[in-house]
């Protein structure tokens, strides 16, 4: 009888594991940044970018922060994380797959903080039948993608700007 509950319960969790969670992902290029240097820092709007971030997902219950390992991306992240009480997590901006399949399972809301050449790609995991989001420019800091997933498997995104918030 032990043997047979304890299968029960394995199968469950199997079954269970892998399934996409109700959630809301916070997806963003990384705030502006100091123009010198290969891993520069933030600038002085960069950083009030990253606390305007901090305000505006303060009610969003985020359990999770993911962020590539540079500074502008990590100085992004961190006020939000302090708000949340969480520690920022590291992706490889090369491997979507990973981070996407992580995004998907895990459960809580979650902030992304990404680069105007990745941020889009991983949107697009989510877009379903609709458009396909471009690279943004160079000079673009103002978009933040809102993507729902229910747990059936559907998702979509909303894009925004700061000023909607």
């Amino acid at each position: 009888m032990k043997y047979i509950l304890l299968f029960l319960i394995a199968s469950l969790f199997a079954a269970c594991s892998g399934k996409q969670q109700p959630k809301t992902i916070y997806i963003v290029r990384h705030a502006e940044k100091q123009l010198t240097g290969n891993d520069p820092e933030l600038s002085v709007a960069g950083n009030v970018r990253a606390k305007k971030l901090a305000q505006i997902l303060a009610d969003k219950e985020i359990t999770h922060v993911f962020s590539t390992d540079y500074k502008r991306t990590r100085l992004t992240a961190a006020p939000t994380a302090s708000e949340a009480g969480v520690e920022i997590e590291i992706y490889d901006p090369k491997n979507h797959d990973e981070l996407v399949g992580k995004l998907r399972t895990m459960e809580g809301n979650v902030l992304v903080i990404g680069h105007s050449n990745t941020v889009g790609q991983v949107v697009n995991y989510f877009v379903g039948d609709g458009e396909n989001y471009e690279n943004l420019e160079d000079w673009e800091y103002d978009y933040i993608y809102e993507v729902s997933l229910e747990e059936g498997g559907m998702s979509s995104v909303n894009r925004k700007t700061y000023k909607d918030y």
